[in-house]
């Protein structure tokens, strides 16, 4: 699919390469990453972020990779940034699974954050303070971190799906002032009381003053009179959020985000690369426990609306979100590439069965999407649709790769590296690899949104082992990716899921993306075992409903994989399971599977979403004996 020239000439990209005089994107893209500092002062300038003091230079010592510093001596604040306007124009929508829906105005929005901003100065909190919320995805849990922000205190959050130790691992870590929770929530039809949950974090982590419920929250706004946000001024690199890793493999990582670098990535990511505008309904299925979270609330910074939702995307129909797309006039849609596959699966096609003239753009990320996925797009769901696959982490909460209104698409590609992001993919010496070859996906230069530190790593040992141990400054992001001709990127996996049999690196995408193309399977993970000196590849699968793994089946599997990939990628075995585990934002937890399938616990299955799949994989006859 290419854009039309009318739709690409409109673009807020367009706008921005002919106000700097560039005519294509490959070379705006090199001078933005050959020129960062003139690059993301002309966004700056761009975007009209708001400040109370503006830094002299955009980038200082720029060539060390760690020690670079972004606008040194600005001030701002990055809920200001997302109130400034003050109308009757809608900035959210929140629905629930069960139907209930709310909407704040910008000014009503504005009012909500004075008067929760005010309760929580009241209740001590100050700038540097770490608020935490254990929430689902609802206006509240919006208003509570634009409140924290405006104070320029710190937010921290994950879903009210995570166990009492799952919560535990990471406001233990961060030890926020205030918990704000929920006591239910609901999800595929149920209600799931998790008050006591709550309760008992307050209780285990001692730096916690008081327990706010959704409700406070509520009669903060309707009780409280203040009617005007007044807001702290930051440092650029002060501290914004803390986000987490998976920690699958232990306690999660506690992500430092700053103000500045958070704000200006996300008005890129929004502006340039998505055409995000103030007439548009921006959506991503997502919960508080995800970086695309924290991506969905800086739509505001734009000036759209923003849609929440909260429960199953599946329930009570398999087009549940699809009615929300035509309910509420999205335009921009964010999803998973699971969920993509799985419409596909259930036979979905909102093309015959939905009216969406005004979708303009669907978002894939959370691992990569498969060819197949963009046919089904522009076969079932919409024709003249942007379909722009993204790639980046909680890591950086953004983007390195990403879609582009200009730029043609090619299935199975993410469409262009994102400006300012000196990305390349290195071998395992160092050395860059030319377009087509798979190695590591690093970062070369710095960037305003690489993460500030680690929370409670004073000497940033934690965070120098986990991006810049493997080459000397220089990111390396942990993703096993190849460069396109057409100046895109293909991601093939996880680096440190990466199957080595033989010596020959193989992505574990390379095999989902064969054997979850067949009617069969519904799902699969892809491990590594270690066996005879060497590894083999053993495959699960998840089939449909009254499907048995049998012989012929097997082989199929095999042969597919043979066929469409190489002999190389064929698994030693193929093994039926019921489910397989994933992290609480949707990832397929490959790590946690082959430690259970050398006989090793993993890390922390306390963070996974369903830690009972793992029983399925211990102990199993085929895979021979499993050692400790």
């Amino acid at each position: 699919m290419t854009p039309t020239a009318e739709s690409a000439e409109r673009s807020n990209l367009a706008e921005f390469m002919r106000r700097h005089g560039f005519d294509d994107y490959s070379t705006l893209h090199a001078w933005s990453t050959k020129y960062r500092g003139a690059f993301w002062q002309a966004l700056w300038d761009y975007c009209d972020v708001i400040s109370t003091r503006r830094a002299s230079r955009a980038l200082e010592n720029g060539d060390d990779f760690f020690g670079s510093r972004w606008f040194q001596g600005a001030e701002l604040n990055f809920a200001e940034n997302l109130l400034r306007w003050k109308d009757d124009r809608t900035a959210i929508v929140g629905i629930l699974e069960s139907g209930e829906r709310r909407a704040f105005t910008y000014a009503e929005l504005n009012r909500s954050v004075a008067r929760v901003a005010a309760e929580f100065r009241e209740r001590g909190v100050v700038p540097g303070d770490c608020v935490a919320g254990w929430l689902p995805n609802v206006p509240e849990a919006v208003i509570s971190t634009l409140a924290t922000a405006s104070i320029g205190a710190v937010w921290t959050s994950c879903s009210p799906d995570f166990g009492v130790e799952g919560a535990l691992d990471r406001f233990g870590q961060t030890r926020p002032k205030l918990l704000i929770a929920c006591s239910e929530y609901q999800y595929g039809g149920k209600k799931f009381d998790v008050s006591s949950k709550a309760r008992e974090v307050r209780e285990r982590v001692d730096s916690i003053e008081a327990l706010l419920w959704i409700g406070d929250i509520q009669r903060m706004t309707a009780e409280r009179r203040e009617e005007t946000v007044s807001f702290a001024p930051r440092g650029f690199d002060d501290p914004l959020y803390v986000l987490y890793s998976s920690g699958t493999t232990g306690k999660p990582k506690c992500i430092v985000h700053g103000v500045g670098g958070t704000l200006l990535q996300h008005l890129k990511e929004h502006r340039l690369h998505t055409d995000v505008k103030p007439d548009d309904t921006l959506f991503y299925f997502t919960t508080c426990g995800w970086m695309m979270w924290n991506w969905l609330v800086s739509g505001l910074a734009s000036g759209c609306a923003i849609v929440l939702y909260d429960g199953s995307p599946f329930h009570p129909r398999r087009s549940e979100l699809i009615d929300l797309i035509e309910a509420e006039e999205i335009t921009i849609f964010g999803v998973s590439a699971k969920y993509l596959s799985a419409l596909e699966k259930f036979g979905v096609k909102p093309r015959e069965s939905h009216r969406l003239p005004q979708l303009r753009s669907i978002l894939s990320t959370g691992s990569p999407l498969a060819p197949e996925s963009f046919q089904y797009v522009y076969r079932d769901f919409k024709a003249d649709v942007a379909l722009a696959s993204i790639s980046g982490g909680t890591d950086i909460v953004s983007c390195f790769a990403l879609g582009n209104p200009i730029l043609p698409i090619y299935p199975g590609e993410l469409q262009c590296k994102g400006l300012g992001m000196a990305i390349d993919v290195f071998d395992e010496n160092g050395q860059s690899l030319p377009a087509g070859s798979k190695g590591e996906l690093v970062c070369t230069k710095s960037f305003p949104s690489r993460p500030t530190g680690f929370w409670n790593d004073p000497h940033d040992v934690k965070f120098r082992a986990a991006y810049f141990e493997k080459f000397d400054n220089i990111w390396a992001h942990g993703d096993f990716a190849e460069l396109t001709d057409h100046g895109g990127m293909i991601i093939h996996g996880r680096s440190d899921a990466v199957l080595n049999p033989g010596g020959v690196r193989i992505g574990t995408a390379e095999i989902y993306r064969q054997v979850e193309s067949m009617e069969a399977v519904v799902e699969s993970v892809c491990v590594a075992q270690s066996w005879r000196d060497d590894v083999r590849i053993i495959l699960f699968v998840v089939l449909r409903e009254g499907v048995t793994l049998d012989k012929t089946l097997r082989d199929e599997i095999r042969d597919r994989i043979r066929q469409n990939a190489s002999p190389r990628h064929v698994p030693a075995l193929v093994l039926q399971v019921n489910d397989v585990p994933r992290t609480m934002s949707g990832k397929i937890a490959e790590l946690a599977v082959r430690e259970v399938i050398h006989g090793r616990e993993p890390g922390n299955a306390t963070v996974l979403a369903n830690p009972e799949s793992l029983d399925q994989f211990r102990n199993v006859p085929s895979l021979g004996r499993q050692r400790r």
